[in-house]
Formats: C-alpha cells, sequence, structure tokens
C-alpha cells in the first residue's frame, strides 16, 4: 500500500474504525530503528503508517505523560481519565466492547435493564443495512456518552486549575508522537500490517478502485 496516497481523512477513518483492543508492540520494537526521512513523501508516508501500526504505544505514550503532569493532583488525574475514556469512545471498536461489557454485567442483577440496553435493530432491505450502522453505548447514541465525560472532564479540569498543565502535557506528547512517527523506520512486519483485510475494509476509497 502506498502511504502516500493516503489521505488524512483516510487516516483517521479508519483509526475511528479499526480494532484497538491489540496490545501494544514491545519496546524493544517501538524504540529501534531511527532514520531521517530522505523526503517529504517519505516523510509523509512514514508518518501515516507508524501512526497507524503504533496507534496503541502512542495512546498510552500521551495517557503516561498526562499522568506524570497530575501526580500531585488527583482530581486532574481523574479528569485525565475522563477525557481519555471520552476520545476512546470515538473508536467504533472499543464503543462496542465497552457497551457489551457493561450490558453483559447488568444482566447478572437485571436483566430486564439489560434488555433496554441493547442498540436498536437496523432495518435491511436487500441483505444489506439500509444506513449506515449507528453506534450506541448502553442502548445510548455514542455522542451522549462523549458529550456527557467530556463536559465531567472540562468541569474538573477548570476546578482542579489544571487547564494550562493539561495544554502543555498534550503538546509534549503530541510533540513525541510526531517525532517517534517521523523518525522510526517502518519495518517489514509494519508494511504487511497494513495489507490487512482489517484496514483495507474500512479505507474510504478501497471500494472505488
Amino acid at each position: 500500500m502506498d502511504w502516500g496516497n493516503v489521505t488524512a481523512e483516510d487516516l483517521i477513518e479508519a483509526l475511528r474504525e479499526v480494532n484497538w483492543s491489540s496490545p501494544p508492540r514491545p519496546l524493544s520494537e517501538f524504540f529501534s530503528r531511527f532514520t531521517f526521512p530522505r523526503s517529504y513523501s517519505k516523510w509523509n508516508s512514514r508518518l501515516k503508517c507508524n501512526l497507524y501500526y503504533y496507534r496503541t504505544n502512542y495512546f498510552i505514550m500521551v495517557v503516561f505523560i498526562l499522568g506524570l503532569g497530575f501526580l500531585r493532583r488527583p482530581l486532574a488525574i481523574v479528569a485525565a481519565a475522563l477525557t481519555a475514556l471520552s476520545i476512546a469512545f470515538l473508536n467504533d471498536s472499543f464503543a462496542g466492547t465497552f457497551s457489551e461489557r457493561v450490558t453483559r454485567s447488568v444482566r447478572q442483577f437485571s436483566p430486564h435493564l439489560a434488555a433496554k440496553m441493547r442498540p436498536p435493530l437496523t432495518p435491511v432491505i436487500r441483505g444489506r443495512p439500509s444506513a449506515k450502522r449507528a453506534i450506541y453505548i448502553c442502548g445510548r447514541p455514542r455522542w451522549v456518552f462523549v458529550l456527557v465525560f467530556s463536559v465531567v472532564s472540562f468541569i474538573l479540569w477548570f476546578v482542579s486549575c489544571g487547564l494550562l498543565m493539561l495544554l502543555w502535557a498534550f503538546a509534549i506528547g503530541l510533540l513525541a508522537t510526531i517525532l517517534h512517527a517521523s523518525f522510526r523506520t517502518p519495518n517489514l512486519k509494519a508494511r504487511l500490517n497494513t495489507f490487512r483485510e482489517e484496514f483495507r475494509a474500512v479505507w474510504r476509497n478501497y471500494s472505488e478502485l
């Protein structure tokens, strides 16, 4: 796959729909073989490939940096956790897995309540869904949970006076991610991983090729 032809919108769509349950890449692989890109096209392709391949490592790294910045502010740590959770809800796989596990836990003591937490059925026409399947969490649209968790986390950030520290920590985490993705040479395993059906199924322009 030529990562130079993958647009930023395609990459964001893929990261939103791909399964994030896979464990992070080993540290021995994550911190090995750094080279300077020879051209802008090489850097652009490498950046997109590494962002997709090491997505779990980058997410953990950003959360870890945020945690270090708020060791002396427990309320800010809770706010950081809620912020990370609201961002994770934007991923289809995480949202579906979270909803399923919560519903399964509720079913143990209240089957009636668990039945109400099931997502509504999508109409099917000629064997295909009539529209793109909407994501529900515990029977409610995903945006409700994202909005609630975002508002609560913002209030906690404001109360803990950690908004400025949040911006600094997030900027450092983002900078570290971009630097690593720019200089980490994609190995053969990373290149082969991009050809998996998992990515091609969510690549927006795949069906048009």
